[in-house]
This record gives structure tokens, C-alpha cells and sequence, in this order.
């Protein structure tokens, strides 16, 4: 039976052995890193590589209408559309809108749940990207008393 300590540096061996080989590019990481940049909505569905998010139904965003504590405000984000490559949760007034990115397959159910900090009250959206590029979304008012960033 196998350590948990000896399967973390086998982890660590493996991950170590396909970035010095290229296998784990470091184009996505850059790329990554604009969508986490961008101030909107719009921004970070371009950076993304995706078109202009169109309201959906089919998306939903979840959380509480009065966060008490902006520092962790719980949010859920699921959509019943087939096809999704990425499901996304943004906060419109935080400084980095995105808070969250789920790489999604056939083999994932597209319903997700996290904390994000969030200091004032604001908007938040729940994004499906598709495979085709196409973005839908879904959008919240989340009200918050007491800031949780640095507020």
C-alpha cells in the first residue's frame, strides 16, 4: 500500500517529467492568466477565446440575496446545456472579475459550488462557454454588509 506522502512525490515527479518535456504548455498559463485579469464580464469571455455571453435560461447562478460576510460568500453556477467546455463565476465589481473556472466534459456534471470574497455589493454571473465558442449566462444581485476584501 502506497503513502500518501509517496503518491505526492510521485505527483510532483510526473508533473515535473511533462512540463520539462512540453506537455504542459506554457501558452495556457498565459492565457489563463488574462481571463483571471480582466475587469469584465465581456473581457474575460474574450480572453477565454469565447464570443459575446448571451443571457440563458439554461444557466443558472446561485447564492444569497444579503451575503452577511463579503470575505465568504458561497456561489453555485450549473446549466443544463449539453456541449459546455467551461463553466465560469464572476463577481462584475471585484477587482479580477473571475473567481472561479471548471473545465467541463461529457463526463461532468456542469454544477459547481464555491466561495468567492467579494467587497461591495454586486452582480455576480454564472458563464457556460461551449465547445463552439458561444457563451451563455445567467446573472444575481448579491448584496454584502460587511466588505471582505480588505473593506
Amino acid at each position: 500500500m502506497q503513502t500518501r506522502r509517496e503518491t505526492l512525490k510521485q505527483s510532483a515527479v510526473v508533473a515535473g517529467l511533462l512540463a520539462s518535456a512540453g506537455m504542459i504548455p506554457q501558452q495556457a498559463a498565459a492565457y489563463e492568466k488574462a481571463a483571471f485579469d480582466a475587469k469584465t464580464v465581456a473581457d474575460v469571455t474574450k480572453a477565454l477565446g469565447a464570443g459575446a455571453p448571451v443571457e440563458s435560461k439554461d444557466v443558472t447562478i446561485g447564492g444569497p440575496d444579503i451575503a452577511e460576510n463579503g470575505a465568504v460568500v458561497p456561489l453555485t453556477a450549473g446549466t443544463t446545456l449539453s456541449g459546455v467546455k467551461r463553466m465560469l463565476i464572476l463577481v462584475e465589481k471585484n477587482p479580477s472579475a473571475m473567481v472561479a473556472m471548471f473545465n467541463v466534459s461529457e463526463a461532468v456534471e456542469t454544477n459547481f459550488a464555491t466561495r468567492a470574497k467579494m467587497g461591495q455589493s454586486s452582480d455576480v454571473y454564472a458563464v457556460a462557454i461551449m465547445n463552439d465558442g458561444k457563451a451563455f449566462f445567467a446573472k444575481k444581485e448579491v448584496k454584502v454588509t460587511l466588505g471582505g476584501c480588505g473593506g
